[in-house]
Protein backbone atom coordinates (compact mmCIF):
# COMPACT_ATOMS: atom_id res chain seq x y z
CA UNK A 1 0.00 0.00 0.00
CA UNK A 2 1.12 3.54 -0.73
CA UNK A 3 -0.14 6.58 1.11
CA UNK A 4 -1.10 9.15 -1.51
CA UNK A 5 -3.24 11.63 0.39
CA UNK A 6 -3.34 12.78 3.99
CA UNK A 7 -5.79 15.24 5.48
CA UNK A 8 -6.05 16.55 9.02
CA UNK A 9 -9.69 16.14 10.02
CA UNK A 10 -9.74 17.47 13.56
CA UNK A 11 -8.76 17.16 17.21
CA UNK A 12 -11.40 15.95 19.63
CA UNK A 13 -11.56 16.07 23.45
CA UNK A 14 -13.77 13.00 23.76
CA UNK A 15 -14.81 9.93 21.81
CA UNK A 16 -18.42 11.02 21.35
CA UNK A 17 -17.26 13.95 19.20
CA UNK A 18 -15.10 11.87 16.83
CA UNK A 19 -16.14 11.13 13.23
CA UNK A 20 -19.07 8.73 12.84
CA UNK A 21 -18.80 7.79 9.15
CA UNK A 22 -17.72 4.21 9.89
CA UNK A 23 -14.30 4.44 8.24
CA UNK A 24 -11.69 2.12 9.74
CA UNK A 25 -9.47 3.65 12.43
CA UNK A 26 -5.88 2.72 13.26
CA UNK A 27 -4.56 4.30 16.43
CA UNK A 28 -1.01 5.11 17.52
CA UNK A 29 -0.08 5.42 21.17
CA UNK A 30 2.92 5.10 23.46
CA UNK A 31 4.64 6.62 26.44
CA UNK A 32 5.34 10.32 26.21
CA UNK A 33 8.42 11.12 24.11
CA UNK A 34 8.56 7.67 22.46
CA UNK A 35 8.82 9.11 18.94
CA UNK A 36 5.16 8.81 17.94
CA UNK A 37 4.94 11.97 15.84
CA UNK A 38 8.15 11.13 13.99
CA UNK A 39 6.83 7.64 13.22
CA UNK A 40 3.52 8.98 11.92
CA UNK A 41 5.30 11.48 9.69
CA UNK A 42 7.60 8.74 8.40
CA UNK A 43 4.74 6.34 7.64
CA UNK A 44 2.64 8.93 5.84
CA UNK A 45 5.61 10.43 4.05
CA UNK A 46 4.42 13.89 5.06
CA UNK A 47 6.89 15.77 7.22
CA UNK A 48 5.13 17.87 9.80
CA UNK A 49 1.79 16.06 9.63
CA UNK A 50 2.05 15.22 13.31
CA UNK A 51 3.75 17.86 15.42
CA UNK A 52 7.11 16.74 16.78
CA UNK A 53 7.91 18.21 20.19
CA UNK A 54 10.70 17.83 22.72
CA UNK A 55 8.11 18.36 25.45
CA UNK A 56 6.56 15.09 26.70
CA UNK A 57 2.76 15.07 26.83
CA UNK A 58 2.22 17.62 24.04
CA UNK A 59 -0.59 15.62 22.40
CA UNK A 60 -3.66 16.00 24.59
CA UNK A 61 -6.53 15.36 22.15
CA UNK A 62 -7.69 12.60 19.80
CA UNK A 63 -6.17 13.70 16.49
CA UNK A 64 -7.75 12.29 13.32
CA UNK A 65 -6.04 12.19 9.91
CA UNK A 66 -7.87 10.86 6.84
CA UNK A 67 -5.58 8.66 4.75
CA UNK A 68 -6.21 7.99 1.05
CA UNK A 69 -9.81 9.19 1.59
CA UNK A 70 -10.40 5.73 3.04
CA UNK A 71 -9.22 5.27 6.65
CA UNK A 72 -8.32 7.26 9.72
CA UNK A 73 -4.95 7.40 11.40
CA UNK A 74 -5.64 8.40 15.00
CA UNK A 75 -2.86 10.04 17.01
CA UNK A 76 -3.62 9.43 20.70
CA UNK A 77 -2.13 11.23 23.73
CA UNK A 78 0.82 9.51 25.33
CA UNK A 79 0.52 7.67 28.60
CA UNK A 80 2.90 7.87 31.52
CA UNK A 81 5.11 10.82 32.37
CA UNK A 82 3.94 14.18 31.10
CA UNK A 83 4.29 17.71 32.39
CA UNK A 84 0.60 18.08 33.18
CA UNK A 85 -1.33 18.19 36.43
CA UNK A 86 -2.72 15.11 38.17
CA UNK A 87 -6.22 16.26 37.24
CA UNK A 88 -5.26 16.60 33.58
CA UNK A 89 -3.55 13.20 33.63
CA UNK A 90 -6.80 11.67 34.92
CA UNK A 91 -8.79 13.36 32.15
CA UNK A 92 -6.34 12.15 29.49
CA UNK A 93 -6.37 8.61 30.89
CA UNK A 94 -10.16 8.54 30.80
CA UNK A 95 -10.23 9.86 27.23
CA UNK A 96 -7.71 7.24 26.05
CA UNK A 97 -9.55 4.36 27.74
CA UNK A 98 -12.91 5.52 26.40
CA UNK A 99 -11.53 5.61 22.86
CA UNK A 100 -9.66 2.31 22.97
CA UNK A 101 -12.34 0.28 24.74
CA UNK A 102 -15.49 1.74 23.17
CA UNK A 103 -14.60 2.75 19.63
CA UNK A 104 -16.25 0.27 17.25
CA UNK A 105 -14.36 1.51 14.19
CA UNK A 106 -10.95 0.85 15.79
CA UNK A 107 -9.14 -1.93 13.92
CA UNK A 108 -5.92 -1.91 15.89
CA UNK A 109 -3.78 0.09 18.28
CA UNK A 110 -0.10 0.37 17.44
CA UNK A 111 1.71 0.58 20.78
CA UNK A 112 5.10 2.27 20.48
CA UNK A 113 8.00 1.01 22.57
CA UNK A 114 11.44 2.59 23.03
CA UNK A 115 13.99 -0.26 22.85
CA UNK A 116 16.72 2.03 24.18
CA UNK A 117 15.43 1.41 27.71
CA UNK A 118 14.54 -1.84 29.55
CA UNK A 119 10.87 -2.94 29.64
CA UNK A 120 8.94 -0.56 31.86
CA UNK A 121 6.14 -1.41 34.25
CA UNK A 122 3.88 1.20 32.69
CA UNK A 123 4.30 -0.22 29.17
CA UNK A 124 3.61 -3.77 30.33
CA UNK A 125 0.59 -2.71 32.39
CA UNK A 126 -0.83 -0.71 29.48
CA UNK A 127 -0.45 -3.67 27.12
CA UNK A 128 -2.01 -6.05 29.62
CA UNK A 129 -4.90 -3.63 29.93
CA UNK A 130 -5.46 -3.81 26.18
CA UNK A 131 -5.58 -7.58 26.44
CA UNK A 132 -8.12 -7.45 29.24
CA UNK A 133 -10.24 -5.11 27.13
CA UNK A 134 -9.90 -7.31 24.01
CA UNK A 135 -8.33 -4.46 22.05
CA UNK A 136 -6.30 -5.70 19.04
CA UNK A 137 -2.79 -4.27 19.05
CA UNK A 138 0.69 -4.55 17.59
CA UNK A 139 4.02 -3.37 18.97
CA UNK A 140 6.22 -0.85 17.20
CA UNK A 141 9.80 -0.49 18.43
CA UNK A 142 11.01 3.04 17.64
CA UNK A 143 14.28 5.00 17.63
CA UNK A 144 16.34 1.98 16.58
CA UNK A 145 18.78 4.21 14.69
CA UNK A 146 20.26 5.05 18.10
CA UNK A 147 21.34 1.41 18.59
CA UNK A 148 23.31 -1.26 16.77
CA UNK A 149 21.45 -4.16 15.15
CA UNK A 150 22.53 -6.65 17.80
CA UNK A 151 21.50 -4.33 20.62
CA UNK A 152 18.11 -3.73 18.96
CA UNK A 153 17.43 -7.45 18.65
CA UNK A 154 18.47 -8.07 22.23
CA UNK A 155 16.19 -5.29 23.44
CA UNK A 156 13.23 -6.55 21.39
CA UNK A 157 13.80 -10.10 22.65
CA UNK A 158 13.97 -8.82 26.22
CA UNK A 159 10.67 -7.00 25.89
CA UNK A 160 8.92 -9.95 24.24
CA UNK A 161 10.27 -12.23 26.98
CA UNK A 162 8.76 -9.92 29.59
CA UNK A 163 5.43 -10.04 27.75
CA UNK A 164 5.51 -13.82 27.48
CA UNK A 165 5.21 -14.02 31.26
CA UNK A 166 1.55 -13.04 30.91
CA UNK A 167 0.81 -13.72 27.23
CA UNK A 168 0.61 -17.14 25.58
CA UNK A 169 0.55 -15.68 22.07
CA UNK A 170 2.71 -12.64 21.43
CA UNK A 171 1.37 -9.76 19.30
CA UNK A 172 2.81 -8.77 15.93
CA UNK A 173 5.76 -6.41 16.22
CA UNK A 174 7.71 -4.06 13.97
CA UNK A 175 11.19 -2.61 14.30
CA UNK A 176 11.35 0.95 12.98
CA UNK A 177 13.53 3.99 12.59
CA UNK A 178 12.02 7.30 11.49
CA UNK A 179 15.50 8.51 10.63
CA UNK A 180 16.16 5.74 8.11
CA UNK A 181 12.52 4.83 7.30
CA UNK A 182 13.17 1.33 8.62
CA UNK A 183 10.05 -0.80 8.96
CA UNK A 184 7.86 1.41 6.78
CA UNK A 185 7.18 -1.15 4.01
CA UNK A 186 6.39 -3.87 6.56
CA UNK A 187 3.97 -1.68 8.51
CA UNK A 188 2.19 -0.42 5.40
CA UNK A 189 1.81 -3.97 4.11
CA UNK A 190 0.36 -5.05 7.45
CA UNK A 191 -2.03 -2.09 7.48
CA UNK A 192 -3.10 -2.89 3.93
CA UNK A 193 -3.95 -6.44 4.98
CA UNK A 194 -6.02 -5.19 7.91
CA UNK A 195 -7.97 -2.80 5.70
CA UNK A 196 -8.67 -5.46 3.09
CA UNK A 197 -10.21 -7.69 5.75
CA UNK A 198 -12.22 -4.87 7.28
CA UNK A 199 -15.94 -4.88 6.65
CA UNK A 200 -17.47 -1.47 7.37
CA UNK A 201 -20.82 -1.44 9.15
CA UNK A 202 -23.88 -1.60 6.92
CA UNK A 203 -25.86 1.61 6.87
CA UNK A 204 -29.49 1.32 7.83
Amino acid sequence: MEINTTEFVGSFPKTSLCPTDGRAELAFIGRSNVGKSSLINMLTGKKGLAKVSQTPGKTQLLNFFLINHFWYLVDLPGYGYAKVSKVKQKVLSGMIKSYLFQREALLIAFVLIDPNIPPTKIDLEFINGLGEGNVPFALVFTKTDKMGKVAVQQSVDRFLAALSETWETLPPHFVTSSEYRTGRPEMLEYIDGLLKRHKPPTKA
